[in-house]
């Protein structure tokens, strides 16, 4: 391997992905000596660490195009990627070079030294050290897995929030949602705001927050939102009324508000009501196209796959639904294709490759628990671009095509269609 001053950014993943036995090793033993030698565990800026099963992402986003809007410098920190590595660092909305991610990572290898970082590990303390060196307002700070075991936890935040609880990694979190919410309520911190928008709150929850010294405030107690025909109030600290309904979802948006008015940065209602309808996010209820209409969304459990089914009954469609679904095998694939019985007129399951991905089989085994009177509407495809292509192929200018069930399958549509 050449040195670290000449590595791409594709050597230097390449080499990321080689360097630790496995992708998953819970603890923040190792990751945090690591942070501690780096000067990353304290930041000289506002942070907010968001944790949840489903809508960190669009919490993040929408939190962001808040702050943006209100004059603040701010960074995200965001995984999985979509299409590119460098969208999991971003300031004020911006990717940064391949270069300044390059020059992270020499920063990190050279100080973990004897001490093995998964790939996660490795990239999130390569992006606390950009955000240092960029010196942002603000960093949302997403977690990867969980939260109190998770490589971004060995940062202090000054805001913890969570955005949901729901089964999910059931081998690492537990399979329990009280043994999930006490994982993802690792993150609250001693006198700290500590933010639940879990609207029914595992009672670990409370007493984590308690455990810890956190301040918590929780969804439907502490803070609201009421929807109103076409716009929506807040009720928390402040009240807000009359704001836009945001394109990401509005139950997010009332826990985002309920963080920010905790932060203490000045947050004009200008700048709320600007930064929710200007909130978009990648591979979230996305539309690609409109005739067919085409929408992606990454959700890969039964939690966000609700949201989705929620989402298409409010769409019209005069013609036919066709699904386009890959999976990992590792999630719940019949419970996440459930939500969307009676839906879908036709599923073109496709198989993702690699050591975690589901076959096309393997989906229709799952449709077939999952809705068993739609088996003679299934086809199985070799790849994502296969079942995608037949599904636009058998489509007329009315039907919809929907793609979900895993970044990887959105990934590849978006790819495909760029």
């Amino acid at each position: 391997m050449q040195s670290s001053q000449s590595r791409s950014l594709c050597d230097w993943l390449s080499y990321l992905e080689q360097i630790h036995p496995v992708n998953i090793d819970m603890g923040l033993d190792r990751v945090g000596a690591v942070a501690r030698r780096m000067g990353l565990t304290e930041l000289p800026f506002k942070v907010i660490t968001v944790a949840g099963t489903n809508g960190k992402g669009s919490s993040c986003a929408m939190a962001a195009s808040i702050l943006m809007a209100a004059g603040h410098k701010v960074g995200v920190y965001s995984s999985p990627h979509l299409l590119r590595f460098t969208e999991r660092v971003r300031i004020d909305g911006d990717e940064l070079p391949d270069s300044a991610h390059c020059e992270a990572f020499a920063a990190v290898e050279a100080a973990r030294a004897e001490i093995a970082l998964t790939f996660f590990e490795f990239a999130t303390l390569a992006g606390l050290w950009l955000f240092r060196r960029a010196a942002p307002d603000v960093l949302l700070l997403e977690v990867g897995l969980g939260g109190r075991l998770d490589a971004t936890n060995v940062v202090e935040s000054d805001v913890a929030m969570i955005t949901s609880i729901a089964l999910d990694h059931c081998d690492w979190l537990g399979d329990t949602r009280e043994a999930v919410a006490v994982e993802k309520a690792g993150v609250y911190r001693k006198d700290k705001p500590a933010i639940s928008g879990e609207p029914n709150p595992p009672v670990t929850i409370a007493s984590e927050a308690q455990r810890l010294g956190a301040s918590l405030r929780q969804v439907g107690v502490d803070f609201y939102g009421d929807e109103r025909g076409e716009d929506w109030d807040y009720h928390g600290q402040h009240h807000w009324l009359g704001l836009p309904k945001p394109a990401l979802p509005l139950m997010n948006a009332v826990t985002v508000l309920a963080a920010l008015e905790s932060l203490g940065l000045p947050l004009p209602e200008t700048a709320i009501r600007e930064g929710l309808a200007n909130a978009r996010l990648a591979g979230r209820m996305q539309r690609l196209q409109s005739s067919p209409l085409v929408i992606v969304d990454v959700a890969h459990n039964p939690h966000s796959a609700a949201y989705l089914a929620s989402q298409l009954r409010q769409i019209p469609c005069k013609g036919q639904r066709r699904a386009v679904v890959g999976m990992l095998k590792d999630k719940d694939m019949a419970g996440s294709l459930a939500e969307l019985k009676g839906l879908i007129d036709g599923w073109h399951l496709a198989s993702l490759h690699g050591p975690r991905a589901a076959t096309s089989a393997q989906l229709a085994a799952a449709l077939l628990v999952a809705t068993p009177d739609e088996q003679g509407q299934a086809m199985q495809f070799e790849s994502v671009t296969e079942a995608y292509q037949a599904a636009l192929a058998a489509s007329s200018p009315d039907d919809m095509v929907i793609v979900f069930g895993s970044f990887y399958t959105v990934a590849e549509v978006l790819a495909a269609s760029a």
